[in-house]
């Protein structure tokens, strides 16, 4: 099977849950931008910065090196898409809370529905 960086995106890609959240990564960068959203930096612009890595043509280990070209963009992808949807639960969790809770009311655990 031949490798390229659109197959490494579709197997990232069919990650669980990773197309629906698509939005709303959108949405927490552009309320992060704007300051609505209180999170550290670091925390949404390594996952996207790895995503980034992955799609551009220019890699540390070039991709016509066969196995190592192709691993290096698995393991960025292993790191980037896991901490990308932990950070997207926060922010859905916090949408929830800051939608429907009031000063003395606090969500625990919620499930998100469309």
């Amino acid at each position: 099977m031949k490798y390229s960086k659109l197959n490494l995106a579709k197997e990232a890609i069919s990650h669980k849950g990773f197309v629906k959240k698509i939005p709303d990564i959108f949405r927490m960068v552009n309320m992060w931008r704007r300051g609505e959203y209180p999170v550290k930096s670091i925390n949404l612009i390594l996952p996207l910065l790895g995503l980034l890595y992955v799609l551009s043509p220019i890699d540390v280990i070039p991709d016509f090196i066969i196995v190592a070209g192709v691993l290096d963009d698995l393991a960025v992808l292993s790191l980037a898409i896991p901490k990308l949807i932990r950070e997207v639960d926060k922010f859905l969790l916090w949408e929830a809370e800051r939608k429907y809770g009031t000063e003395n009311t606090k969500i625990i655990d919620a499930e998100i529905v469309k």
